[in-house]
């Protein structure tokens, strides 16, 4: 694994991998390597399915979307780099590129974590204002909200990142990481990162903070609005699964960004380790846990695999009586129905 270090003239880093743990760097890249090969393959059939059938058009379906992608595009900024520092010691980076890597990293995680947000949302609205629930999460309102977890992710990771590019470099180049994490790199400059190392936990636990918080009032919203013990677990039942997507997320996240925070008191093998799960495990899960078990994706996924035995058993109808589960009256409420 090269390591050396070289001086401020050259315009690469060199990327250790995952330090002490350089024996096992082959049975390593085969664990990336697989979560990054389920990544693809689920997140892929969501955006399959999603942008070739139009009749998943709901706000969830259109969420659920936009989750995948941005999962794509998170471990695709990373693994491909990361397997050739473990299996060919392809450990050299340009400058750009590993600013751009930085970039890429920060900024989707802040929007999947948005995204999370804006499921919760979305769940308070079917269960509570299931007759309201598509003209108040309407293509143009959901493409809104796209456009302002985005452009929330970018205003905060431009600062983060013209913090780390200013720094000066002048001594050794060898990140001790698998990939270009802004404190690994930070702390190679001649100067403090104290700055960088401060705006990024702050910037970090204000919105995973803030984003945590609203799905937490999401839920308890819903609990408070629907009667009875048994609706209560119903209504939970069908959150379940973003639940559970939610704690993949910020469970590692949390205790990746206070660990890498965390100096020398946490071994490095477990701080690049926990950073790496932290990008891999929710892309890897995520479509298993939520985006595959929803109804009508996964119906849909069917028909294109298996068309001729999805169209004998296709007879669902989009409107089904159920009790409102807010107000208490029975209501003809649709289900995921075609818009």
């Amino acid at each position: 694994m090269a390591s050396d270090s070289f001086n401020s003239s050259s315009s690469s880093f060199i990327l250790v991998g995952i330090p002490g743990l350089e024996s096992f760097s082959t049975w390593l890249g085969v664990l990336f390597c697989s979560a990054y090969v389920m990544a693809l393959v689920g997140n892929g059939a969501v955006l399959l399915v999603t942008g070739l059938d139009k009749s998943l058009c709901a706000p969830t379906h259109r969420l659920l979307a936009m989750l995948a992608g941005t999962d794509v595009v998170l471990v695709s900024a990373v693994t491909p780099k990361m397997l050739g520092v473990l299996w060919l010691s392809h450990a050299r980076v340009g400058t750009v590129a590993c600013f751009a890597q930085m970039f890429l990293v920060h900024s989707t995680t802040s929007v999947e974590s948005g995204l999370l947000l804006a499921m919760a949302v979305d769940r308070y609205v079917a269960i509570c204002h299931p007759l309201r629930y598509h003209a108040m999460l309407s293509a143009h309102t959901i493409a809104q909200l796209g456009l302002a977890i985005v452009l929330r992710a970018v205003l905060v990771v431009v600062p983060l990142a013209g913090l780390v590019t200013s720094l000066p470099f002048c001594g050794s180049r060898a990140v001790p990481h698998s990939y270009c994490e802004h404190l690994a790199v930070a702390r190679l400059a001649c100067a403090s990162p104290a700055p960088t190392a401060l705006y990024s936990m702050a910037a970090s636990s204000l919105i995973a903070g803030m984003d945590v918080a609203v799905v937490g009032v999401s839920y308890a919203m819903i609990l408070r609005a629907v009667p009875g013990q048994e609706s209560r677990r119903k209504a939970l039942g069908t959150c379940g699964s973003h639940l559970c997507v939610v704690l993949l997320f910020y469970v590692p996240g949390l205790a990746s960004i206070y660990a890498q925070h965390g100096g020398s008191a946490i071994p490095a093998p477990a701080r690049v380790l926990l950073a790496n799960l932290y990008l891999a495990l929710p892309a890897t899960l995520n479509p298993l846990v939520y985006s595959l078990r929803t109804r009508r994706i996964r119906q849909a996924l069917l028909r294109m695999l298996l068309p001729s035995r999805a169209r004998a058993g296709h007879s669902s109808p989009c409107f089904a009586r159920q009790v409102h589960p807010c107000q208490g009256r029975t209501s003809c409420i649709p289900r995921e129905c075609p818009c």
